[in-house]
């Protein structure tokens, strides 16, 4: 029995003798560790660690739920745990909405687990900082690179006892020249996996192929998303449209069985080797298909919320999940089969960009290695398939319009690109969008999808996308972001 498991069946033994024998409590203990060495002008300025355990209690008794959580693991803070949500649970309303515990379930098999990623110190991690900066060949980088671990324990007084582990590591990193700037990132099971020099490499070839931008107008262009792009549709779909709460509440678009995407396009939520195999409800974590072959499948759900619609929880519950809804965190959007990528229909697009169709100098031909040009190899034979369009780096500052049809604005970041007759012709400046996302993936809107999906971590520990390049049929640039 691990630490984590041992404390959580020690609260649930307290909670038994101090809330009295008919209480109903799930316990979760984590110890989440999470190290990050960060550069910056091109040399590490910061190395921090933090480790913490925590301790959260959900106690259910006299038809109320109150929950309560602490970093203190000593005998002494774990009774004042329960005894706080024993007196709390006393003075709340009753709720009506409490489904009950997990029952006993067994966990999903899980890929296996990377001592050596959990345990990585700071010269690992700095390595492959140097790496970066070297591969960079003199142009000013900053970014990161850390490594997390997560060790878990839950029971409950239903009988649920399961524990789990996992481990990350991801770096992001930008390259910058005369105001143009390139980035690379990835995120990987294991730090072994992470090759510093080819992200390096990757930023500075965005960077130099950057130079000189000049500025579009606005208008419905055709486009090239690389693969951090696609994780931005990822992340919005995620948390505004396959969320089981706003799917109950009919502020989702998702209709189970409709055919909203196109039919190149299945994802999966696949958290098993990325985070615990548990959620907060001691629901066994699994592979969830939302959207197969364009069909939508499922939505994740807490048992809040699948009670809502009469569904079973997807093991997608978090400390959050009843009040902002439950969240799949791992999205992988499915590339296109071994034997090739989706074939671009560059004839099919629709070829609406707006603005000057004359050349303005090769920037780098997209058979080039990768690293050599801004077209990575993700997308390059999606690249060669545009008669007219832009190649799109990333997406940010991405905001929500309007939640039903997921409406959202932003701005186009590290880079974008003219293509003409399959070839990268010009810079171009960064663009504000506009852009409902299923729209921009629904049927007939994909003319094609790359072969690799690429592991790519969010700004939180325990979040990553797994996402190949796409190329779509049009996207609403609605104005030029200068200044």
């Amino acid at each position: 029995m691990s630490t984590e498991l041992d404390l959580a069946a020690r609260v649930v033994e307290l909670t038994r003798r101090l809330a009295g024998p008919g209480a109903e409590a799930e316990v979760i203990a984590v110890h989440s560790a999470e190290a990050l060495t960060r550069f910056a002008n091109s040399a590490i300025h910061q190395n921090v660690a933090d480790a913490t355990t925590t301790v959260r209690l959900r106690l259910h008794v006299d038809g109320r739920t109150v929950a309560g959580s602490t970093t203190v693991s000593e005998a002494a803070g774990l009774q004042s745990l329960v005894e706080r949500a024993v007196e709390a649970s006393r003075l709340v309303p009753p709720d009506p909405a409490w489904t009950g515990l997990t029952p006993p379930t067994p966990l999903r098999s899980s890929p296996g687990f990377d001592e050596a990623t959990a345990a990585a110190g700071p010269h690992e991690r700095a390595a492959r900082v140097r790496d970066f900066v070297r591969a960079a060949g003199g142009l000013e980088t900053a970014g990161f690179c850390r490594t997390t671990y997560a060790s878990g324990g839950f029971a409950n007084t239903a009988g649920q006892i399961i524990e789990g582990r996992t481990a990350e590591a991801a770096m992001d990193g930008i390259a910058r020249l005369d105001g143009a700037d390139g980035m690379a990132r990835r995120a990987a099971p294991r730090l072994t996996d992470l090759d510093g020099a080819a992200l390096g490499t990757r930023a500075a070839a965005k960077a130099r192929a950057g130079a000189r931008a000049r500025e579009l107008p606005p208008g419905r262009y055709e486009v090239v998303l690389e693969p951090t792009a696609v994780a931005d549709l990822l992340d919005n779909l995620a948390v505004f449209g396959f969320n089981g709460r706003a799917f109950a509440q009919h502020q989702s678009f998702a209709e189970l069985g409709a055919q909203q995407f196109d039919e190149a396009v299945t994802i999966a939520d696949e958290p098993l080797g990325a985070t615990l195999p548990f959620d907060l409800e001691g629901t066994p974590r699994d592979t969830l298909v939302l959207v197969d072959n364009g069909r939508t499948t499922a939505v994740s759900h807490d048992r809040t919320s699948a009670a809502e619609v009469g569904a079973a929880s997807t093991g997608h519950a978090s400390a959050v999940s009843r009040s902002w809804g439950p969240i799949a965190s791992n999205l992988r959007l499915a590339p296109a089969p071994a034997n090739g990528t989706l074939a671009s229909q560059a004839g099919k697009g629709s070829q609406a960009g707006n603005g000057s169709q004359a050349r303005n100098g090769s920037q780098a031909g997209n058979g080039a290695p990768d690293g050599a040009g801004p077209t990575a190899a993700s997308a390059r034979a999606l690249v060669r398939g545009m008669r007219r369009g832009l190649l799109i780096t990333d997406l940010w500052y991405t905001r929500v319009l309007d939640q039903k049809s997921l409406v959202i604005t932003g701005l186009t970041r590290n880079g974008v690109w003219l293509v003409e007759d399959g070839e990268v012709t010009a810079a171009v400046g960064n663009m504000r969008f506009t852009q409902s996302y299923p729209q921009a993936l629904g049927p007939g809107a994909v003319l094609g999808i790359g072969a690799e999906a690429i592991a790519l971590p969010d700004r939180w520990s325990g979040v990553r996308y797994t996402a190949p390049a796409l190329h779509l049929k049009f996207w609403n640039l609605t104005g030029n972001a200068s200044g």
